[in-house]
């Protein structure tokens, strides 16, 4: 055999070498499938299976964003106190409308564009702070996201913010309603994932994301404006954060101190399991929506058996962020 039939042998053993990183997600979420159906004869019944994915709507559709964020070497820890801010300011501004302009749709279509533009302006405040300001994210997101959550107590004055029970009923469609016997929750996830799949994959946005999380130094020099790209990001996960919020709000009516609690670990979570690299570089949007669907049959799973108590739900997500840390670097080392 001769030394260049031996390179394209091993060039061509290379490339048939398994991506841990991107099957690995897969077969955990076929073996949860499988687990679940084993132990429990509803696990795969439509309501079962419509309830997981409607609860995992809000989650995932912060992770799309969040996905943009990590994959361009930022990080974001307020959105889940962002959430609850934007949803204590959303019912509190309906339920004020509601008083001049009765229940009626125009309360609930300002209550939705303040939202959206609540998130919007939250998520430009952190990439300023970031981005023109000099702090890092990890500081940035740690301070509002403090921040965020003192407020949402403060309007509350320490209980819950509840939408008028009238409005609530007008409003309730938007989660429990849909089309085909499909929640409005879950088509919003799906049309956020394709939509966000596609600017990932096909567009310089995502291109640009790519390059600055692998080295921000030669993203600058070609000529890729590194700042307003991070920026953007930022603002397209604050935005993502109120149209989530949107999606929440008429699942339950109210807000507190606690509504949130935690997202932003969960969608960081997703984010990493369904394979886009922490240290930014490369982002799947797609893996992501494996990801939240991971932790999702995780709970899920844990609610409907006696297998293993509930109250282990955090532990065995836990080992599943570093199962997945674990396989992007045997993925990194095998290349």
């Amino acid at each position: 055999m001769t030394m260049a039939t031996a390179s394209k042998t091993n060039s061509q053993g290379a490339g048939r070498k398994i991506n841990l990183q991107v099957i690995g997600p897969v077969v955990a979420l076929i073996a949860l499938i499988l687990i679940g159906m084993a132990l429990n004869s509803n696990f795969l019944s439509y309501a079962n299976i419509t309830n997981v994915l409607a609860r995992s709507a809000f989650i995932g559709i912060i992770a799309v964003g969040m996905t943009f964020v990590i994959t361009a070497g930022g990080l974001d820890l307020s959105v889940g106190s962002m959430a609850a801010f934007v949803a204590g300011l959303m019912i509190l501004t309906m339920n004020t409308l509601t008083e001049s302009m009765g229940v009626t749709l125009p309360v609930i279509l300002l209550g939705v564009a303040l939202a959206l533009a609540a998130g919007l302006i939250a998520g430009i405040i952190n990439g300023v702070l970031i981005t023109r300001v000099g702090i890092e994210a990890f500081i940035v997101t740690l301070g509002t996201m403090g921040i965020y959550r003192s407020l949402i107590t403060w309007l509350a004055d320490g209980g819950t913010l509840s939408l008028g029970f009238e409005m609530r009923e007008l409003y309730r469609p938007v989660y429990y309603g849909g089309i085909a016997g499909i929640s409005w929750p879950i088509i919003a996830f799906a049309v956020v994932a394709i939509v966000g799949e596609i600017v990932m994959r096909h567009t310089a946005f995502g291109r640009h994301c790519a390059a600055i999380g692998s080295n921000e130094r030669v993203a600058r020099y070609s000529s890729i404006a590194v700042l307003k790209v991070r920026l953007a990001t930022y603002a397209l996960l604050g935005l993502l954060v109120g149209f989530a919020v949107v999606m929440y709000v008429p699942r339950l009516g109210s807000a507190s101190a606690s509504t949130g609690l935690l997202w932003e670990l969960e969608a960081i979570a997703a984010v990493i399991i369904g394979g886009t690299l922490l240290k930014g570089g490369f982002g799947r949007v797609r893996g992501t929506v494996v990801g939240v669907l991971i932790l999702s049959l995780i709970g899920n799973i844990l609610n409907l058996t006696d297998f293993v108590s509930p109250y282990l739900n955090g532990a065995i997500q836990g080992a599943v962020i570093i199962l997945a840390v674990v396989m992007q670097r045997k993925s990194a080392s095998d290349r």
